[in-house]
């Protein structure tokens, strides 16, 4: 797993919009209308492709070289880099919905606290790993 990547992405210029693809990597297909827009989402598009590939424990082939990649009139070859730490760090700390079971009782006296179930939950976990910030996982792994 690398911190840092640089693939090759073929930008094709059409009239309602541009297409990116990333000849190594099937599947990462973003688009724009603008060429701003596009090289903002092609970084997007391949910093989580990448990751989701990461996730899955999938080899991540070797980039192309953009000189040896054949192109049309409308299109263009660029290189586009994906710095993973950033990524990574803001993923491992996204908030996600996990569903959970309470007696009635419980929840009705909860309810009737206005207690914050996301707060209680984290802070009883983080006191039961013994951990309280992302910073002491990573160290732990």
């Amino acid at each position: 797993m690398k911190d840092r990547y640089i693939f090759p992405a073929v930008l094709t210029f059409e009239p309602d919009g541009i297409s990116i693809e990333f000849p190594d990597l099937p599947g990462c297909l973003p688009c724009a209308k603008t060429e701003e827009e596009a090289f903002k989402n092609a970084k997007e598009a391949l910093e989580l492709h990448l990751y989701g590939m990461e996730e899955d424990n999938e080899d991540i082939p070797e980039p192309s070289k953009v000189s040896e990649l054949k192109t049309e009139s409308n299109q263009v070859a660029v290189l586009v880099e994906a710095w993973m730490i950033p990524l990574r760090d803001k993923m491992a700390t996204k908030s996600m919905n996990k569903m959970v079971t309470l007696p009635k009782w419980l929840l009705d006296l909860a309810d009737h606290q206005k207690v914050n179930y996301s707060q209680i939950l984290q802070s009883s976990l983080k006191d039961y790993l013994g951990v309280y910030d992302y910073k002491q996982v990573k160290k732990t792994k």
